[in-house]
């Protein structure tokens, strides 16, 4: 018996794998649908048709994550599969600093089209413009082109060419842009004293450390005026979001306790409610929040919070209406799923999926001319803007017109990415300087601010917009 002891041990640790492993094949079986088993039989059965049929030899894993690529894209714009590439440059593009272009793009009607180029990069100083379509990257058509694969392709070393080939709302031919690529470093805070002495900070994106670079120009406001500030500028115009939990910091700089945004999903961990802290000596200066179609996701659960807190006055145009949740989820090939999972909601239980935050001011930019344009032929663009619900597969807010919860199964209850204006300074697609045009925003915001008083009773009562567009009608006639 000593001398087989080890041969029996071995035996019984075999057995008992072997129930353990039978156990969570029944728990699987029985977790999966005979409707799943027979689809997945069905994508078995084409797999190997396309294998063995298909012009050229294909692998599996091509295939594969092919499969994945296009289940995921039929769900949703923002739900995508990363490849280990991809996924690396994501966490890289979070840090702020990356290869590239500096572009955000989206798929609408079938062709790649630019959101917004991102200040002080390549895309931006070449003239790139919300609303151009990019037929052909350098020889290649994008027609049927991801939107991992357009990025893949842009994403490149410093220094080396890229030629797009772009078409432009009214402009009557196709025309060429030739681009260095650099290292994109996002600077996603920048802070300014106006003439008038109010601050003036500008969020372009929602990265690591966004929350800390608000704070220090806020802090740098109130040194330069003994401590107090007069009031602040907050501009988030094609802002296309970016971390969560930065844009929950950010709202908290501003406010003094209460509910900032929740989120609603399917699973326990996704019901989540984030809260700004109480704050000794708070003072509640004057604040106005710029924003337009550009602002997105996190822009839009900062200008949503102070609207509904009634901390600020949103002045702008419509925003972007991207109210949904994304999730990495990695896998063990060191690849990730970006999954939407959930819902987010304003402090008052607005869900703005596929609708946006209205601004309680609706000041519009100036409508482009024929003279603003660079290209021979260009005409009236009348609405350069994409909205999420523009956008393929975008689903729905899961509430009714009135902001009340949807009826069907589907509904989540709520509880008791030019696109916008050109940047100043951008310019044109031959390299020569745009003519700066005026910001008629910021001119608007500035008013705000030095009629505070005549404004803050309105902002209480919710009659923020009646009373301001008043006030502007009267002052826009000597403009």
């Amino acid at each position: 018996m000593k001398r087989h002891r080890w041969s029996i041990t071995l035996a019984v640790s075999l057995v008992a794998c072997f129930l353990v492993l039978q156990e969570v094949a029944v728990r699987r079986a029985q977790a999966l649908s005979n409707d799943t088993y027979q689809e997945l039989d069905t994508f078995a059965s084409v797999l190997a048709i396309v294998q063995k049929n298909y012009v050229e030899p294909v692998t599996t894993k091509k295939l594969i994550d092919g499969a994945i690529s296009g289940m995921l894209a039929s769900l949703d714009p923002h739900s995508a599969y990363l490849t280990p590439d991809l996924y690396r440059d994501l966490e890289v593009e979070t840090r702020g600093s990356f290869g590239g272009l500096g572009i955000e793009i989206t798929i609408k009607n079938g062709a790649l089209t630019v959101v917004a180029p991102i200040e002080d990069t390549p895309a931006y100083r070449a003239g790139l413009k919300a609303g151009d379509q990019i037929i052909k990257i350098d020889d290649d058509f994008t027609k049927d082109m991801s939107l991992t694969e357009a990025v893949k392709r842009m994403r490149g070393p410093k220094g080396s060419k890229i030629r797009l080939t772009l078409h432009r709302n009214n402009v009557p031919e196709l025309f060429t842009v030739t681009l260095a690529r650099d290292v994109i470093k996002i600077q996603s805070v920048k802070a300014k004293m106006l003439p008038e002495g109010y601050g003036y900070i500008r969020v372009t994106t929602f990265q690591e450390n966004t929350g800390e670079g608000v704070e220090k120009a806020i802090d740098d406001f109130e040194s330069k005026d003994h401590g107090k500030i007069k009031g602040i500028v907050f501009d988030l115009r094609d802002n296309p979001g970016g971390l969560l939990n930065q844009a929950v910091k950010v709202s908290d700089d501003f406010l003094d306790g209460g509910l900032i945004v929740y989120t609603q999903g399917r699973e326990e961990n996704q019901q989540q409610k984030y809260f700004s802290h109480k704050k000794k000596d708070w003072v509640d200066y004057p604040m106005v929040v710029l924003v337009n179609g550009g602002s997105a996701s996190a822009s839009e659960i900062v200008a949503g919070a102070l609207q509904d807190q009634k901390r600020a006055v949103i002045l702008g145009t419509q925003t972007f209406g991207k109210g949904s949740v994304q999730t990495i989820l990695p896998l063990d090939d060191h690849s990730a799923l970006r999954l939407t999972t959930a819902r987010y909601y304003t402090p008052a239980g607005r869900s703005i999926q596929a609708v946006g935050i209205t601004p309680d001011v609706d000041v519009a930019p100036p409508k482009e001319t024929i003279a603003s344009i660079t290209q021979q032929g260009g005409e009236f663009d009348e609405n350069p803007e994409i909205h999420e619900r523009d956008l393929p597969h975008h689903f729905q807010n899961g509430q009714k017109k009135d902001g009340s919860p949807a009826t069907d199964e589907n509904a989540l209850p709520a509880p008791g990415a030019d696109k916008g204006d050109k940047a100043p300074g951008a310019k044109g697609a031959k390299g020569a300087k745009a003519k700066e045009e005026k910001d008629v925003q910021l001119d608007r915001a500035i008013d705000i601010l030095k009629h505070w008083n005549t404004f803050k009773l309105q902002l209480a009562k919710g009659e923020t917009q009646s009373a301001v567009s008043g006030e502007g009608e009267s002052k826009s006639k000597g403009d």
